[in-house]
């Protein structure tokens, strides 16, 4: 093994201006993007000023990665896509009525994120995106990404209990789509922060999300392993990223003892169940068939959940150019929550696992990491300060750059 440490992002995002998307727009909806485009107002830091062009930018991107000791990196999505109502991953699905040009936005950026992965294909695994409410449509766009070399896979819509114009995830009007995930190997992503209900205009909303959301972000998982999806589908790989991983040894608990109920005994208090509830496998069994955790800015409770669920499952992400992220301080970040973990394992997580998962060669990426992956003695240092705040220096950074940027 390598002195030094090769580290793969399993979560970072990125995306085009609205500039540059208007170019990837089928030309029919270009007057009514510009329409759009005029009136739209932008409320999200990272995608202000001059911090934004690091969603597209390959020269400061890189350089910020590279610093950081971050090589390579699995690519969401993170500016607005034409005709989006906000921010990519909180927008709820399109209704009828705005379907078509929101597909026409997706597919946009689809093609964006193709180009921008091609310029570094060693070191970019693009995921694209997709939505619920065609089938055919779904399936052309699947078929598309993997066509075109997008090998992180595909966001999974995360659809919110309000969203009653669309059937849940457990419905198996949707086993066309994880069908044709299987057959051509194109990852299920998702993400945190999403699927969460709309809680009206009041001032307890904001407050009310942050509580529930991660309640929401992982509602799918358990819609896919209970309706079935994992066993009918064993190939499917189902990615959770960015919402940690200490809460999922407690859930499988429950659910394994759940399910073994009712295969036991066909009920559970006074509800009863046929063979129509009756799953083959575990819970657990099911996590280790179908799913992986792209976990963001671990803490020391998530690590010790990684060797609990399984040191191959779990990958490490920067969550890059976000704020809450770990750039950049990710050496000190893994001095923090590696504490004590062997380097083999700290190995797998940073980078291994996602290389496997995600289609990246460790050997193409070896010489970067040569120049600037953190030594193995540099991460077993333990943290005993922390590091000062960077967000006014990085703010002053951006600064110098905003005069070359292009609205978003």
């Amino acid at each position: 093994m390598t002195e030094r440490y090769t580290i793969i992002s399993a979560d970072c995002h990125a995306g085009g201006s609205h500039a540059q998307y208007r170019e990837y727009l089928d030309p029919v909806w270009h007057e009514e993007f510009d329409e759009w485009r005029g009136g739209y107002k932008n409320a999200w830091r990272d995608l202000q000023d001059g911090w934004r062009i690091r969603n597209w930018d390959d020269d400061a991107r890189n350089k910020d990665l590279w610093d950081d000791g971050v090589i390579a990196e699995v690519v969401f999505p993170n500016t607005i896509p034409p005709f989006f109502p906000s921010f990519v991953l909180f927008a709820k699905p399109p209704k009828a009525e705005d379907y078509a040009k929101r597909l026409a936005g997706v597919r946009a950026h689809n093609r964006w994120m193709k180009d921008f992965c091609d310029r570094f294909p060693e070191q970019r695994a693009g995921i694209g995106q997709i939505f619920l409410n065609d089938i055919g449509d779904a399936i052309e766009d699947i078929h598309w990404i993997a066509d075109n070399g997008l090998r992180g896979g595909m966001l999974l819509p995360n659809l919110p209990p309000d969203c009653d114009w669309l059937a849940p995830l457990h419905d198996p009007v949707y086993d066309p789509i994880w069908a044709a995930c299987e057959e051509r190997d194109v990852i299920v992503n998702l993400h945190g922060g999403t699927g969460a209900p709309d809680y009206g205009d009041y001032p307890s909303a904001d407050l009310l999300f942050i509580m529930d959301v991660s309640h929401y972000s992982h509602r799918p998982f358990g819609q896919f392993l209970l309706s079935g999806v994992f066993e009918r589908f064993p190939g499917l790989k189902f990615v959770m990223t960015e919402q940690g991983a200490a809460w999922l040894p407690p859930m499988l608990k429950r659910m394994d003892s759940v399910l073994e109920q009712i295969r036991t005994t066909g009920r559970t208090g006074e509800l009863k169940y046929d063979e129509s509830h009756v799953l083959s496998k575990s819970a657990t069994e099911y996590f280790q068939q179908n799913c992986w955790l792209g976990v963001s800015q671990p803490g020391q409770e998530d690590a010790a959940a990684a060797l609990e669920l399984g040191i191959d499952k779990f990958m490490w992400g920067s969550d890059y150019p976000h704020r809450e992220g770990t750039f950049p301080f990710t050496r000190e970040h893994l001095r923090q929550v590696f504490e004590g973990m062997s380097s083999d394992d700290i190995q797998k997580v940073l980078a291994t696992n996602c290389a496997e998962l995600y289609g990246f060669d460790m050997g193409a990426l070896a010489p970067i990491a040569e120049q600037y992956g953190p030594t193995h003695a540099e991460i077993a240092e333990p943290l005993l300060e922390l590091p000062p705040e960077p967000n006014e220096a990085l703010l002053k950074a951006a600064a110098t750059t905003a005069a070359a940027t292009t609205g978003v």
